[in-house]
């Protein structure tokens, strides 16, 4: 691959050792970032990507996306999680043919890479059939993005002389199947993980069977944890018990999580996912974050799921950061009687989750989250000269609280450019785009006139 060197950009790196620089430059060899620095000496053969006008910064990584549903959007705007079980998993989720999963993918990673997002954890639970599977994964590697890939469960009614899918455990062969084939090496634009049911949603030994699949193909097992029922109560504890809670395993929501399995979670070096707006939508209570940051833990972020609001990590950043300020703020003014000045939450925090703490949800921050010589040249430029930028002077403050998908200029995964000037690389997108409308179209259709659960749109 030829070099690259982004130059005279002001550069917000996410590396303490490096900081941030007024105007500086990222040397990008091959998938590699060779340098930062101010005033770089000149490279021979290296292509220049003028960012005199631009903040250079890590690409985002999003923590939690259901890309299978980016074909639905819109649909969820009023629902909360009755709704989006009963129709989404138990409904819409079983008309899902693999190309439909393929687009879905395509385009919803497409989607990602165009509002500066290089990294995502796309947690997948509608895979009946390995095609399904396949498929999903397929649209991802068309797009170009690094992901996560985390294999999950579908979650449809049971038929007769069915169990309920709470009851039945990951498919070890089809995860072999994965994980020997094109999953067999970690140091791919791809990775695999385990979307797993967890206490909340499965019987005590499902939960234990599925940790136990994690610990044997050493990767990622994340659950949702939304609410206070669970299956199995004593789920979290058998695991710690096994050794099988560690970095490894990510809690996402856990909202109402008890305060003996937080702190089990915690002393076991789990991790954890906040998907705010969902949360709040949902009705899943009180964001996580603050019970995170008194224990000085890394909270990291996400968008979740497609069918419902914008797959948007700048809206994401700024709704995190203004909740977890209001119920500081509220909390400290109830204890004090008075009001912090400044808020001690702050917009460099809000960054690191969508950056640093999200890829080391991942297991990936050795490889992404920073602009750090050796890491993988993962880099968004924001045009700093948009109306909604021009004049923010603090970099930082101007990320997280000003700037939006349209300010992306360009984007790399890996030191390849996929979107540059303000235009994605993708051949054939109109046709791609056409391709999701009619497959959702089609998905909503059949869903009406035939499925089961069709009273809870």
């Amino acid at each position: 691959m030829p070099k690259l060197l982004i130059e005279g950009g002001c550069v917000v790196t996410m590396d303490a050792g490096i900081g941030d620089l007024e105007r500086g430059d990222v040397l990008i060899d091959g998938t590699e970032i060779a340098a930062v620095g101010e005033s770089l000496a000149p490279v021979d053969d290296a292509e220049v990507i003028d960012a005199s006008d631009m903040i250079v910064m890590p690409g985002l990584v999003n923590g939690h996306i259901h890309t299978w549903q980016t074909g639905l959007r819109g649909l969820a705007g009023n629902w909360t999680a009755t709704n989006y079980f009963r129709a989404m998993h138990a409904g819409l989720a079983t008309f899902f043919r693999p190309e439909d999963i393929h687009i879905a993918n395509l385009v919803g990673a497409l989607n990602q890479i165009d509002c500066g997002v290089t990294t995502i954890v796309d947690w997948h639970h509608n895979n009946p059939t390995p095609e399904h599977s396949d498929a999903a994964i397929d649209g991802l590697a068309d797009s170009g993005i690094r992901a996560l890939f985390l294999h999950g469960s579908p979650k449809p009614d049971p038929g007769p002389d069915q169990k309920p899918y709470g009851e039945i455990p990951m498919p070890r062969g089809e995860v072999e199947r994965l994980r020997k084939g094109r999953f067999a090496a970690d140091n791919g634009l791809l990775s695999l993980g385990l979307a797993v049911l967890g206490p909340q949603m499965s019987v005590h030994d499902v939960v234990l069977q599925d940790f136990r699949l994690a610990r044997e193909f050493d990767i990622v097992a994340s659950l949702h944890h939304s609410g206070a029922a669970m299956p199995a109560p004593e789920g979290y504890a058998a695991a710690a018990s096994e050794g099988l809670i560690g970095d490894r395993v990510s809690i996402v929501h856990g909202n109402e999580l008890t305060d003996a399995d937080f702190d089990l979670l915690v002393e076991h070096s789990a991790t954890f996912v906040v998907t705010a707006e969902v949360e709040m939508q949902m009705a899943y209570g009180p964001p996580l974050t603050g019970r995170l940051r008194a224990r000085g833990l890394p909270v990291a972020i996400g968008t979740d799921v497609e069918c419902a609001y914008a797959a948007d990590m700048f809206a994401v950043m700024r709704t995190t950061l203004q909740l977890e300020r209001h119920a500081h703020s509220m909390e400290c003014f109830s204890t004090t009687g008075e009001k912090p000045h400044p808020t001690p939450v702050t917009t460099a925090e809000a960054l690191r989750w969508a950056t640093l703490d999200s890829a080391r949800m991942a297991r990936l921050d050795a490889r992404i989250g920073s602009l750090t010589p050796g890491k993988q040249a993962d880099i968004v430029c924001l045009r700093k000269t948009d109306l909604n930028l021009v004049g923010a002077g603090d970099a930082t403050n101007a990320i997280v609280l000003h700037a939006n998908p349209g300010n992306v200029d360009t984007v790399l995964v890996a030191g390849t450019v996929r979107k540059r000037g303000g235009r994605i690389a993708f051949a054939d997108l109109e046709a791609r785009k056409a391709g999701l409308i009619a497959s959702g179209e089609r998905i909503l259709a059949d869903f009406k006139a035939t499925g089961a659960t069709a009273e809870y749109l």
